[in-house]
């Protein structure tokens, strides 16, 4: 996307006007991108040496099984700590891999409880993320960038523009994060899709442990319904 008014990063939540392949004249075309965020801060190595999960496996299993194209958010941490599998998603054409920070730590505050990216570190921090990706062998590779918690300001995109990434934001929150019933993360999906929607979910099972099983629900029933899912890349093609 084109860079947002003062040379501020643009922010990209929905698609939210007609067109796109196979949709009619002035109708919105059943598409919706579902997007899962690749976790892990820069502390957590004790953690993950410890056995904790923040990878989900089984969960990129079931969406290669489904054939859903997804993009995946992932932190520079994460692709450190999980090099095989990060290569590995980065390699299958199912799927595109975007930016989430190297640290996961927030880009305003307050967020969540996450320290804070000092402004003139923040695009040191994108950057570092990017490096952890060409280190790890991962290719399909776009220039999104996700905020930790999805928390930004004024500031922040300022503070990013020099990164030439587009922020990708959702217009639909799973509420998968630490939920433990697949049944109500699934519900809370399919009452809030429209045409066009961009779906936060995450590919971190400590974090989310029902995701797996939640998508397993959303894909046939959305498919059921008329809808496409797509890459965020195909979302903002707005009428390609």
């Amino acid at each position: 996307m084109a860079p947002g008014p003062a040379g501020r990063t643009p922010v990209f939540e929905r698609r939210t006007t007609g067109g796109g392949r196979g949709a009619g004249s002035g109708s919105a075309e059943k598409v919706v991108a579902l997007t899962f965020d690749a976790d892990m801060t820069a502390d957590q190595g004790p953690r993950a040496a410890s056995g904790e999960r923040f990878d989900n496996p089984e969960l990129v299993a079931q969406l290669r099984r489904l054939k859903v194209p997804s993009t995946v958010f992932m932190t520079g941490r994460w692709a450190e700590e999980y090099p095989a599998q990060a290569k590995a998603i980065g390699a299958d054409p199912l799927f595109e891999v975007a930016n989430h920070s190297y640290s996961h730590h927030a880009f305003s505050s307050p967020c969540y409880g996450l320290p804070v990216v000092g402004k003139n570190a923040m695009t040191r921090d994108v950057e570092r993320a990017f490096t952890a990706f060409r280190k790890a062998g991962v290719r399909n590779v776009v220039p999104y960038f996700r905020f930790p918690g999805g928390c930004y300001d004024d500031t922040a995109l300022r503070a990013l523009a020099p990164a030439n990434v587009t922020a990708v934001q959702w217009d639909v929150v799973s509420g998968d994060a630490f939920a433990t019933d697949a049944d109500a993360v699934a519900e809370q999906v399919l009452n809030g899709v429209r045409p066009g929607s961009l779906v936060v979910m995450h590919c971190t099972r400590s974090a989310a442990p029902a995701t797996e099983a939640a998508v397993r629900r959303i894909v046939p029933e959305l498919r059921e319904r008329g809808y496409r899912f797509v890459k965020v890349s195909e979302l903002m093609e707005d009428g390609a």
